[in-house]
């Protein structure tokens, strides 16, 4: 593959009890990003089993591996405009969203970073001609497609994985789309940007990706999530029927990262 000229890229990966899988997560996403200039930013929530530990124990802890720890669990949409304001306090180009569980193709990481040449968001998706889950429940299934369709329905959106959470933006577009100002505390924080990348006319370009279910841990999926992404969905539509002012400004033209 032609490598591209240098550029900095961070990889954000929320955590909270990811012991099991940290370590394993660190080593293949810094073994598969040796083409392009990334580091990865742990942001941990004070995981009670050791997780940040198992961080700054890390070989590359302190020069490609960083960590950010929160005093207590707030949410995955927090954790990422965290990780997010920091990658654009320090000048990265580019940033990366990812579950430390192994559910995402962190082989997948250069390829969509790469895209943002062209793009503004890149989504590794589950549900464009050639995606696909791998390990899962007819019911775990049911309900992401079942997710997908409804916030699809209700907001108009065209991507087909709206509530993928492996993606890649250019810093900048973060930031012209306010996703910093963002609402959702959830899992509907993917929902949430993404409506707000198509209604600002940002690039957005689905790669397909293979989704597996976590190696190990519990997933952080509950009832309150599910309910807040149901409510925040119909809350934004509303809000753009009412004619209030739109989830964010253009973004402007210019260089990807």
């Amino acid at each position: 593959m032609t490598t591209t000229p240098a550029r900095r890229c961070l990889v954000v990966v929320p955590t909270y009890d990811e012991a099991e899988t940290i370590e394993a997560f660190l080593d293949q996403a810094l073994a598969a990003t040796t083409e392009i200039d990334a580091d990865v930013l742990v942001v941990d929530d004070s995981s009670p089993d050791g997780t940040g530990m198992l961080v700054r124990r890390h070989p590359a802890f302190g020069r490609r591996v960083h960590l950010l720890s929160r005093e207590s669990k707030d949410g995955l949409g927090s954790a990422y405009r965290a990780g997010f304001a920091w990658a654009a306090e320090r000048g990265y180009d580019a940033v990366v969203q990812v579950d430390a569980d192994g559910s995402h193709p962190v082989d997948r990481i250069t390829t969509m970073v790469l895209a943002l040449f062209r793009h503004d968001l890149v989504i590794g998706s589950r549900y464009v001609f050639g995606g696909s889950t791998a390990g899962w429940t007819t019911g775990r299934r049911l309900l992401s497609t079942g997710a997908n369709r409804y916030a699809r329905l209700v907001l108009g959106l065209r991507t087909r994985d709206a509530t993928a959470g492996f993606r890649a933006w250019r810093t900048t577009a973060l930031l012209d789309l306010g996703v910093l100002d963002s609402e959702s505390s959830g899992y509907c924080f993917q929902i949430e940007s993404t409506w707000r990348a198509e209604r600002a006319g940002a690039r957005v370009l689905e790669v397909p990706i293979t989704f597996t279910e976590r190696r190990a841990g519990a997933s952080k999926m509950s009832r309150r999530v599910a309910e807040e992404a149901l409510v925040r969905v119909l809350q934004w539509r509303a809000r753009e029927i009412a004619g209030v002012a739109g989830p964010a400004r253009a973004v402007e033209a210019g260089s990807a990262a």
